[in-house]
């Protein structure tokens, strides 16, 4: 029983160390695969002994005294009792996730999609793509689950995101961790190449997560910068979002309301109206944008937004203005808009 206590402890040793200490940088797949190991081991020892109160109440004893060690050497450590070895990997996984000293090459290979998850009995025999099975999982019961405000996302979507926001609520946790936290988010999106539709996805429905807390709003604010400063992928959402989506991110936040207003009129002036189609088309094919397409655009955004109708007409006046002011279909793609806009 003394090498069971051992093993015990030392594992809970080793989940602190995972949530709380920096060490997890020289962490790689053999490490974390190991940690894991001992995990199921802990779980095991509960389903063995949670019904033998004699042997219930030692174990709880010895977790108590590793408690107290451990609280003296990581701040904000949270105690782990006897019903908590029932989901230690679980504890594990949420640790080594809000620790913004985990590597990236960890996080990639946790959320690995390439890999088919290796399961044995429940038990994972291979970490390679936990995360990535975790999602499938938790998708499938929002799927199955009644959902009184089910996201115009998706399920694989709305589940990421949140996984997405915990991880960079973690990194902007720590004062100086702003650069990492741009790391993390360049890592994803090169991570996304070949599925950029769906990573548009994921990034609205982190910035619909919820702002209930200053850290939610920090974690939301941050990834907006980061948004307005990929002028590719913000076009592409643009292009490639539902309009029910693009309504709900013009409502919940200025800054986005902004960033959408600015590509519809870069989209504009990189117009040119063809003579042989007889109407504007786009000179940079990305992403290709119609001159119909554009127009809707601008009436998604006055229907999210009426307020926004008059200054942003204004500002179309004024460059028409600047073009001309005619009045002649095909010569100025600013009066255009404003003729098709209106009718």
């Amino acid at each position: 029983m003394e090498a069971v206590l051992r093993n015990l402890s030392s594992t809970v040793e080793l989940l602190a160390v995972a949530a709380w200490s920096g060490e997890v940088q020289q962490w790689d797949k053999h490490t974390v695969s190991r940690a894991f190991h001992w995990a199921q081991y802990c779980e095991h020892v509960f389903s063995r002994f949670h019904n033998n109160p004699a042997i219930s109440r030692i174990i709880e004893k010895k977790l108590q005294f590793t408690n107290k060690s451990l609280r003296a050497v990581f701040p904000g450590y949270t105690d782990v009792c006897f019903s908590d070895l029932s989901r230690i990997q679980h504890l594990l996984l949420v640790g080594l996730l809000n620790n913004p000293e985990l590597p990236i090459s960890v996080m990639k290979m946790l959320f690995d999609t390439t890999s088919p998850v290796n399961t044995k009995h429940g038990q994972y025999e291979d970490v390679t793509g936990m995360c990535s099975h975790i999602i499938q999982c938790k998708s499938a019961c929002k799927v199955l689950t009644p959902l009184t405000d089910a996201s115009a996302a998706g399920a694989d979507a709305e589940v990421q995101a949140v996984m997405l926001m915990e991880r960079l609520s973690a990194l902007l946790s720590q004062a100086s961790e702003t650069c990492r936290a741009e790391c993390f988010l360049d890592s994803v999106l090169q991570g996304c190449e070949g599925a950029a539709e769906h990573f548009c996805l994921v990034i609205a429905a982190a910035l619909l997560t919820g702002t209930n807390s200053t850290a939610q709003t920090d974690s939301v604010d941050f990834l907006l910068d980061w948004l307005q400063h990929k002028h590719i992928l913000l076009q592409h959402m643009c292009s490639a979002l539902p309009s029910v989506l693009l309504i709900d991110l013009v409502k919940e936040s200025l800054k986005f309301r902004d960033a959408y207003c600015d590509v519809l009129k870069k989209w504009a002036s990189d117009m040119e109206y063809s003579i042989d189609d007889g109407e504007w088309v786009k000179m940079s094919s990305n992403p290709t944008v119609s001159f119909q397409k554009l127009t809707e655009h601008f009436v998604t955004l006055f229907e999210a937004c009426p307020s926004l109708r008059d200054n942003v007409e204004k500002e179309l006046n004024d460059l028409k203005i600047s073009d001309g002011d005619f009045d002649v279909r095909g010569l100025s793609v600013w009066g255009d808009l404003l003729l098709e806009i209106n009718k």
